[in-house]
């Protein structure tokens, strides 16, 4: 069974940055793509990053692109998420989720994922 706590979300000022940080526990391999999803008050669930644990191939949202970058630390059994030039539309609790795949596999943010941390709150204040 495969546990994941995310870690390092806080408040943060329009433009700002903040790393939030996923660590997993029970994994046996490396076979797993990892994604940060996000769930804003109100909104539905949205898919913000995702990267395959194995090669570190990494798939954004367009809305993310290139102020977010998803990294992997396989040694720590830790995923991060790089958060740049934060807005306020994006206060939402930040999830971390994995799902079991080969290991040459493409992460996407659509399909089912599998294992689902708690969640970690991020406010981002005009």
């Amino acid at each position: 069974q495969v546990q994941l706590m995310e870690s390092g979300g806080g408040s943060v000022q329009t433009g700002e940055s903040l790393t939030l940080s996923c660590v997993a526990s029970g994994a046996t391999s490396n076979k797993y793509c990892v994604g940060w999803f996000r769930r804003a008050p109100g909104k539905e669930r949205e898919g913000v990053a995702t990267i395959a644990l194995s090669y570190g191939g990494a798939f954004y949202a367009d809305s993310v692109k290139g102020r977010f970058t998803i990294s992997r630390d396989n040694s720590k059994n830790t995923v991060y998420l790089q958060m740049n030039s934060l807005k306020p539309e994006e206060t939402a609790t930040y999830y971390c989720a994995a799902t079991l795949r080969p290991s040459w596999a493409i992460c996407n943010l659509t399909g089912e994922y599998s294992y689902w941390g708690k969640g970690t709150l991020v406010t981002v204040s005009s």
